[in-house]
């Protein structure tokens, strides 16, 4: 066995020993939570918040607009800016379940780190996808085997965790893909420009879409705004808006038990058949067929 496979089999022995159920586990360290599916699910959709996901068991694919990105123990993923995803587990089974070790990304300890990292992963001028698959190399999933050891001895997290993830961070600055990391922590960069285009998206995401507001809050052209803003979230900021829409209607239709008509009127849109069309262009079927298959998957009882 090598190098790479000795420190995944301990990994998913580590896991494995800890968390025997299936679903997202939040853990003694903040910042990390593990994720485990027994067999192949599907497709769940999120705004997915910047962070590092390291599957160390399993297989994973993950679409962001058009594009479809495959993973598994042989690379992770690093999602940097808020992003609407859709991703589903394709490799899992009893014996060997899928298993994922997730570690939130802070922006601040980004920039922090970030002149430590420069010399050898200089910051890309132009604005780059907020998403992006890498191999780990074998100083990375070693600092992850400290972090996750550590939940063994819950009396060394408060010194020890941020030691592990600063190092986890300053690998991940380190790789080929740290300088477009690195960019979005960068006062002044295209990408961190996007990111506050994409915060006061989330914000105000119920509200009319003006472009022309939206470029002067990031002091760029309307045009420019346009083109970085799609490098980084491969979509347009209507589109990205939609998203946020659609899946915070999700959300209220089964959170909070509201129709379909007071759901898509909550998040924004005007008309209920361009809400339902749009709906079932995300999510594959109507509004309200969507919200009953949900609860019944979830053992709840459908709404009246």
């Amino acid at each position: 066995m090598d190098t790479h496979a000795q420190r995944m089999a301990e990994l998913a022995g580590a896991l494995s020993r800890r968390f025997e159920r299936d679903g997202t586990h939040g853990t003694a360290i903040e910042r990390l939570s593990i994720l485990r599916a027994s067999r192949p699910n599907e497709p769940l959709h999120v705004v997915h918040q910047p962070a590092l996901c390291l599957i160390v068991q399993g297989a994973k694919r993950v679409l962001l607009g058009e594009e479809l990105y495959r993973y598994d123990a042989s690379h992770y993923l690093v999602v940097s800016v808020d992003l609407p995803l859709s991703g589903w587990v394709t490799q899992a089974t009893p014996r060997e379940p899928y298993l994922c070790l997730r570690l939130d990304i802070d922006p601040g300890e980004v920039a922090a780190l970030s002149l430590r990292a420069s010399d050898s992963a200089p910051a890309s001028r132009s604005a780059s996808r907020g998403l992006f698959l890498d191999a780990p190399c074998p100083l990375l999933l070693d600092a992850a085997l400290r972090l996750v050891h550590l939940l063994e001895t819950p009396e060394d997290i408060p010194t020890l965790a941020p030691l592990a993830e600063r190092e986890i961070l300053y690998r991940l600055l380190k790789s080929g893909h740290g300088g477009a990391l690195r960019q979005l922590a960068t006062v002044g960069s295209q990408s961190w420009r996007i990111a506050r285009a994409i915060d006061w998206l989330k914000a105000h995401f119920t509200e009319p879409l003006r472009i022309e507001h939206l470029s002067r809050e990031v002091h760029m052209s309307p045009s420019s705004l346009h083109h970085h803003f799609k490098a980084v979230t491969a979509m347009s900021p209507l589109q990205y808006q939609k998203r946020l829409r659609l899946q915070e209607a999700r959300r209220l239709m089964l959170g909070e038990d509201v129709d379909a008509a007071t759901a898509g009127f909550r998040v924004g849109y005007e008309s209920a058949s361009q809400f339902g069309r749009e709906y079932h262009r995300l999510f594959g079927a109507p509004p309200a067929r969507d919200s009953k298959r949900l609860r019944q998957r979830l053992g709840a009882s459908p709404a009246p």
